[in-house]
């Protein structure tokens, strides 16, 4: 390779770098169940006394090393941190840190999530079925062709421009949820439209009254049936966990987690596999259920002991307004037209990340220059 060398992987990066956090500081942190799946960015984080765990700074890729995490692509690129913050994460991250004058820290995250990284990570694991984890010292060994900095630096401004535009539309939904919420919140729970009184012909009724609930089932577990080069999504309780090649659902459907993760709702209206740790709610008033859905205290509801539990019948027994259906159907066609803006994004979202996913392997091995690339 033409200006490439033969590196190892532990003398270009640093694995695992030393910070330090003091006890009980509070700190940002990063938890594992918050990353989505083949994702750069950072969705969201919490504020909490250090405890224990990784310990990063804005720049560096965190890589899940436990089974089935890293599988279902859980690497990101810290972005949340200020100048000199260090944040702190579950100790199933492996940390990668770009080396000043050698590696580019984009161009790390990059490398990291690309088959030249990953896939000799996943054959490392070694442990327990169901708690494997990647053995760090393999990692750290392994051989890397590197192009000159300056290679690596348009490579990843190449990667990153897909990854920017991805994280820009996310961007833009989370504004048409917000407001999406603000006319939800105006017409069903201060009235402003109806003189700020509920309508006589309203009803109070449950959300079974309204809508289908149902189980997940439990996720295809052959090995050819989990894949990532067919892109049906297996739905779990907070995010897609992976994809596979069958279909439980092919319809609009919405998603919440009915063991472990609760409170998050996820829009699907094309194929799918939601698995047995969530609910899938169905109705025609999609837009208004979603967001009666967004409005639930979970936490009233749990049964669970170890980790958090609620049923179907709990969930149809929730409480909620019935507008009549000329309300209801204003509302759908408002709030739909939103989401279908919504909608186009996440489509666009999904080939960016397959056009993404297409060029990385063919830019890290150099079978093509990133020179002859134009978008």
């Amino acid at each position: 390779m033409t200006e490439w060398t033969e590196y190892r992987l532990g003398d270009i990066v640093e694995i695992n770098p030393t910070e330090s956090i003091k006890k009980g500081t509070i700190a940002k942190k990063i938890g594992m169940d918050v990353l989505q799946p083949y994702c750069r960015a950072i969705p969201s984080f919490s504020v909490e006394p250090y405890s224990g765990g990784s310990k990063f700074k804005n720049g560096d890729t965190i890589m899940a090393r436990i089974t089935p995490c890293l599988e279902n692509g859980k690497t990101a690129m810290v972005n949340i941190l200020d100048e000199n913050e260090i944040g702190f994460g579950s100790t199933e991250y492996i940390v990668f840190r770009a080396k000043e004058t050698i590696t580019d820290p984009y161009f790390v995250y990059y490398l990291v999530t690309s088959n030249t990284v990953r896939n000799p990570a996943i054959k490392s694991m070694v442990g327990s079925s169901g708690r494997q984890r990647v053995q760090t010292d393999v990692v750290a060994n392994l051989s890397i062709n590197l192009p000159p900095l300056e290679t690596q630096q348009k490579i990843a401004s190449l990667l990153s421009s897909l990854d920017d535009k991805i994280e820009l539309n996310n961007r833009i939904n989370d504004n048409l949820e917000q407001q999406a919420q603000a006319i939800f919140k105006s017409w069903f729970i201060d009235f402003e439209p109806f003189g700020r009184e509920m309508p006589e012909n309203w009803q109070i009724g449950k959300l079974s009254d309204i809508a289908e609930i149902s189980s997940g089932k439990r996720p295809p577990m052959k090995q050819t049936d989990i894949t990532n080069e067919v892109q049906i999504p297996l739905v779990g309780a907070a995010s897609i966990m992976g994809y596979t090649n069958r279909t439980l659902y092919n319809e609009p459907i919405l998603i919440t987690g009915r063991v472990g993760t609760h409170g998050i709702i996820q829009r699907f209206r094309t194929e799918c596999w939601p698995s047995d740790n969530t609910l899938v709610v169905k109705a025609e008033s999609y837009e208004y259920v979603y967001q009666l859905m967004r409005n639930i205290d979970y936490g009233n509801m749990n049964r669970g002991s170890t980790q958090p539990l609620i049923t179907q019948s709990d969930l149809g027994k929730i409480e909620c307004i019935i507008p009549d259906t000329g309300t209801l159907l204003k509302f759908e066609k408002i709030i739909g037209s939103v989401f279908e803006k919504h909608f186009a994004n996440c489509r666009e979202n999904q080939t960016l990340a397959n056009l993404r996913d297409t060029l990385l392997p063919k830019l890290m091995s150099d079978e093509i220059d990133v020179d002859s690339v134009q978008l």
